[in-house]
């Protein structure tokens, strides 16, 4: 649960960055205001839908390395994966501290997910 609440406020920076660094219409009115809302929730739809395929991925990637004897943690796959991401969200306006800590809370619920595959299999 710590994880979740974790990336949820991850996801809430995320989502304040991107409006203080993307090119979007000024609030200047409760209509204006209202949009903005929607278009946050949107966004935090999006965002979740978006994790949520990427730990369907990485459930069927735990039973491949299970069945595969390949350890679940793998530190160079991590860190290319960080270092990708870092560079994505400096394009952004991302900082690479924010990244880390985002990637490491979705990498901290991805080993989770990856255990039980190998645990079953084993």
């Amino acid at each position: 649960m710590n994880t979740l609440k974790t990336i949820l406020s991850v996801a809430a920076i995320t989502l304040i960055t991107y409006a203080t660094q993307a090119q979007i219409k000024p609030i200047n009115t409760k209509a204006d205001f209202d949009a903005g809302r929607a278009k946050i929730d949107s966004l935090d739809a999006q965002m979740l839908k978006t994790i949520g395929e990427r730990e369907r991925v990485v459930r069927e990637i735990g039973i491949y390395k299970a069945k595969n004897h390949i350890a679940t943690l793998q530190p160079a796959r991590f860190q290319q994966v960080v270092e990708k991401a870092k560079e994505a969200g400096k394009k952004e306006g991302l900082t690479a501290e924010f990244i880390e800590k985002l990637m490491n809370a979705i990498h901290e619920e991805s080993l989770k997910l990856e255990e039980p595959a190998a645990m079953h299999n084993e």
